[in-house]
């Protein structure tokens, strides 16, 4: 097993990192405090290519490696983990389930706008009722002729109030089990329209805007089923496994930051006539933080290759997603939490950033699956064999 990158690898990754440095950085704490979504700089990642990282060439992406992709949003993330989140959202959550279970009608339709930038994505799943459990969903589609009506409320879908792609999940009608028939359905909003409602305000990430979106009588065509009528859940969770990597990439990238900015100022700030980072309670801590960030990159990496090599539905693969997003996100967490610590008081100052670091490392560890989910997934795969 090679972890070495390739060129491509490589230059993607330094592409995002000069990206960061000469278009993000200065206005960086400026995104996080707005609250307004980063349009200008969401169409620059397209002009680089960066939100058809995983889109094959043929219809008009990069046709890069998830690998290229994940070392992609990693850089971004230690920067702005907002824009980080609407590459995830455009690549991994919307590209990929297209490119996965789509019609060819549908990828010539879909992919083009995604990966230019001209339409975002979104991945309407969760509802008041259906976070952990899809199953109790309640929103319908219902067949009338040719067209599908689709009724309901989504909720906490990220950069759902910019998008005009949206993957839809909802019943369509009932098993011999009595369990609910899931379907997704792919709906483009300038065509079938629909509405957002709440714009949540959170806690951290607010770059990225986390939406209601309303379903009323919202018509589609016959042939917005995404993969097999009644295969939602089949769409949903392999989609999730590989969202999985890109959460933990995310949180990885997040750790990164906050472990740079605390190693700087632990070697800077001066206490009791020494730099603090010569004190052993804090030269300990950097020294758990940055095994914690290798440790997590051994795990996306283990899985990326475990994907690459044996597909999405492999158990290994799917374990091994979930052992990622697992760890890097309560690493990520633990982390940000000793950077915020190390810096004292400063700490709790925005510019440091080690605080909106700290907010926004605690949403990791609840997205495309909580930690306790992640836990169910890696037993249930572990007790099969």
């Amino acid at each position: 097993m090679d972890f070495a990158f390739t060129e491509e690898q490589a230059m993607f990754q330094q592409a995002a990192a000069e990206f960061c440095k000469n278009e993000v950085e200065a206005v960086a704490i400026k995104l996080e405090n707005s609250k307004e979504f980063p349009m200008a700089l969401t169409q620059r990642m397209s002009e680089l290519g960066f939100m058809g990282m995983v889109i094959p060439q043929e219809y008009g992406g990069v046709g890069a490696d998830y690998l290229a992709y994940l070392l992609v949003e990693g850089e971004i993330a230690k920067t702005s983990i907002g824009l980080s989140m609407t590459l995830g959202a455009q690549n991994s959550l919307t590209g990929l389930p297209i490119m996965n279970f789509a019609t060819e009608a549908q990828k010539k339709k879909f992919l083009p706008l995604l990966a230019s930038g001209e339409k975002l994505g979104c991945f309407a799943l969760t509802e008041p009722g259906a976070g952990s459990d899809p199953a109790g969903m309640r929103t319908t589609a219902v067949k009338k002729g040719d067209r599908w009506v689709i009724n309901g409320t989504k909720i906490y879908i990220t950069n759902g109030s910019v998008s005009r792609i949206a993957i839809v999940w909802a019943r369509t009608g009932t098993k011999p089990d009595g369990k609910p028939q899931i379907t997704a359905l792919l709906v483009d909003r300038d065509e079938s329209p629909y509405k957002t409602g709440t714009v949540e305000d959170k806690m951290g990430v607010h770059a990225s805007p986390t939406s209601e979106l309303i379903f009323e009588e919202c018509e589609v065509p016959a042939d917005a089923v995404l993969g097999k009528e009644g295969d939602g859940f089949k769409v949903a969770l392999m989609t999730l496994n590989t969202g999985r990597l890109s959460v933990a990439t995310q949180s990885l990238g997040l750790a990164q930051a906050a472990y740079e900015r605390a190693r700087k100022f632990a070697s800077e700030r001066e206490q009791f006539g020494s730099k603090i980072g010569d004190f052993q309670a804090i030269s300990f801590k950097l020294a758990d933080m940055i095994t914690s960030i290798n440790a997590a990159k051994g795990l996306i990496y283990h899985a990326t290759w475990l994907k690459e090599r044996h597909g999405l539905s492999d158990p290994r693969f799917i374990s091994m997603a979930a052992q990622a997003k697992l760890f890097a996100s309560e690493m990520s967490e633990d982390v940000t939490s000793a950077a915020v610590q190390i810096h004292g008081g400063y700490g709790y100052m925005k510019e440091y950033r080690v605080e909106e670091f700290f907010r926004a490392a605690r949403l990791m560890t609840i997205i495309e699956g909580t930690s306790e989910i992640q836990r169910l997934t890696i037993a249930r795969q572990e007790l099969k064999g």
